[in-house]
């Protein structure tokens, strides 16, 4: 058995799996909406920095959390915006699955 061929084989087993291809069915529809695609965009960017910051230990401004939240208000009333945070959710939840098994199976005791 060679690794690097069940590596390509996991890779096009992602590929073929709904969470992928709904992934970017919908990622391809919000990217033809500009105002949708910067939004969801602006969202994302300023989650990943309040994540950042909590897990480096400082303290989150309560401005950005407002902030984060507001636009989520936003984002939530727009269909397919929500559509692309549901796909996006699961095909990441599959990716962390797959992380998970290979942790499992490769942890060195």
């Amino acid at each position: 058995m060679n690794i690097y061929d069940e590596a390509h084989n996991l890779a096009r087993a992602i590929k073929a799996s709904e969470e992928y291809k709904t992934y970017t069915k919908v990622k391809e529809e919000v990217s033809a909406v500009p105002e949708l695609n910067e939004m969801l965009g602006d969202f994302q960017q300023k989650q990943f920095q309040l994540q950042a910051a909590q897990f480096s230990g400082q303290e989150v401004d309560g401005d950005v959390m407002q902030q984060i939240q507001d636009l989520y208000q936003i984002i939530m009333k727009d269909p397919k915006a929500v559509e692309y945070m549901q796909a996006e959710m699961m095909f990441t939840r599959m990716i962390a699955d797959v992380y998970k098994i290979l942790e499992d199976a490769i942890k060195v005791e």
